[in-house]
């Protein structure tokens, strides 16, 4: 990345229409969390349509994110791994009818990984396995699809786990998304590098960030300017990168995410 970058957001459907022009004015990146919920992904017609009314004449890149709670990406029961993968295909079907080209996944690996993965010579191996087993019909369809999927880090210490799928996985379709304030909690909490060694670290294959600003204490996922987050080294470490990921606000008062946008450009870091 090398200009001054547009700052996407993560809004619902219900507030796409009171942030319209702004998404509008630079055809910002946008991505939709509902459809990580299973009961929206059993009847997602109508949020679909309501999304479409509200996106039109916008042509920025549309994400969603996906399912994640109650299981993880590893998981080696072969029963519950068809749910998963059903619900994964739910969000694709999602994903096509919206006309998204990225869906973000959680990533697997938590701080405990980070002192036990070596207890045994073949862990490492068999979580990306594990993993591998779960994402390979989904990576094909994505591939088939025009979609990317980023592993976002939530509980990660060590932010060469993730990369490990990401390379054994060998799919375009496959790629690394950071959240800053996941990252920053790990490195105030529990010895993980900064975040924006998570930027770098992730290197070309990064195709997504999540902003937010915390006090690396809990996600809080606070108004970008209200926590204690470091942002100048975090685009400084996007600024020496190839590619043009996606730069999403994700806060939880959906309604700020304008204020959010404006405080990075006041830094002189986005627009």
């Amino acid at each position: 990345m090398t200009d001054l970058p547009i700052i996407g957001a993560q809004l619902t459907v219900l507030d796409l229409l009171r942030h319209r022009d702004w998404l509008i004015e630079k055809n910002r990146d946008l991505e939709l969390p509902e459809f990580c919920m299973a009961d929206i992904l059993a009847a997602p017609d109508g949020f679909i349509a309501m999304a479409k009314k509200a996106l039109d004449g916008w042509q920025g890149r549309l994400g969603i994110h996906g399912p994640f709670s109650g299981f993880e990406l590893d998981v080696r029961d072969k029963e519950i791994r068809a749910v998963v993968q059903k619900r994964l295909g739910q969000a694709l079907d999602a994903a096509e009818k919206l006309g998204a080209t990225q869906m973000v996944l959680h990533s697997p690996y938590d701080s405990w990984d980070a002192h036990n993965l070596d207890n045994t010579p073949r862990e490492r191996g068999k979580r990306i396995d594990a993993a591998l087993e779960t994402l390979r019909p989904v990576l094909a369809r994505a591939e088939a699809q025009g979609l990317e999927i980023v592993l976002e880090n939530i509980k990660d210490v060590d932010p060469a786990h993730r990369a490990a799928i990401v390379s054994a996985a060998g799919s375009p379709a496959l790629k690394l998304s950071v959240d800053v304030g996941h990252a920053y909690w790990a490195h105030k909490s529990a010895g993980a590098p900064p975040p924006d060694r998570f930027i770098s670290a992730a290197g070309d294959a990064l195709g997504h960030v999540h902003l937010q600003d915390a006090d690396g204490y809990a996600d809080r996922h606070w108004c970008l300017g209200e926590g204690t987050i470091p942002f100048a080294p975090i685009f400084a470490a996007l600024r020496a990168i190839k590619g043009n990921p996606r730069l999403i606000i994700e806060i939880n008062e959906f309604g700020r995410v304008q204020e959010a946008a404006a405080h990075l450009a006041a830094l002189g870091l986005g627009q």
